[in-house]
C-alpha cells in the first residue's frame, strides 16, 4: 500500500476499486453492524418492496468508498473527517460495484476533498464526498 502525501496532492487525482456484491457481504455486513433488516435478507419480503427483490445496505458502498480512501488515496494514515451520500440506485447480490474517488479540493492543515462515485455499469448507484485528513511526508 503506498500513501498519497498531502504535500503531493494534486486536484484531479484519482484512485478506485472494483468489487462484485457477494452474499457473504451481506451477511458479513449485518454481522459487524447489526442491520437485518428483511430488505437485505428475506427475498419474500424485499419482492414486495419497491426494490422488487434483495439489495445490499446503503452503507456497504459508504465502505467502498473507505476502502479507496483508506487504501489507496490517500492511503494508510488518513483519517475520515466526513462523508456526504446519495443513494440514486440499488445495488444487488452479483453487481460489480466500481468505487472511485476523485480529489476535488485541497485546503489548509492536510483537509481534502474528493469526489466519489460508485457504479454499477454504466448506472450510477452512489454519489458523494469525502473529506480527510491526508497524511503528510515522513520526515526523513
Amino acid at each position: 500500500m503506498v500513501s498519497v502525501y498531502y504535500e503531493d496532492m494534486q486536484i484531479g487525482l484519482s484512485a478506485s476499486i472494483e468489487r462484485t456484491v457477494t452474499e457473504s457481504d451481506i451477511q458479513a455486513f449485518g454481522e459487524a453492524t447489526g442491520d437485518f433488516n428483511p430488505l437485505h435478507f428475506d427475498d419474500a419480503y424485499a419482492r414486495k418492496t419497491i426494490f422488487r427483490g434483495r439489495v445490499a445496505h446503503g452503507a456497504l458502498c459508504i465502505g467502498f468508498i473507505s476502502a479507496v480512501v483508506g487504501m489507496k488515496l490517500p492511503g494508510e494514515g488518513t483519517i475520515f473527517l466526513s462523508a456526504r451520500t446519495d443513494f440514486k440506485a440499488p445495488v444487488r447480490i452479483g453487481d460489480h460495484v466500481v468505487t472511485v474517488c476523485t480529489v476535488r479540493e485541497i485546503r489548509e492543515r492536510r483537509e481534502v476533498v474528493l469526489d466519489c462515485i460508485c457504479t454499477v455499469g454504466e448506472k450510477i448507484v452512489v454519489t458523494g464526498e469525502a473529506a480527510v485528513l491526508a497524511p503528510k511526508r515522513p520526515k526523513s
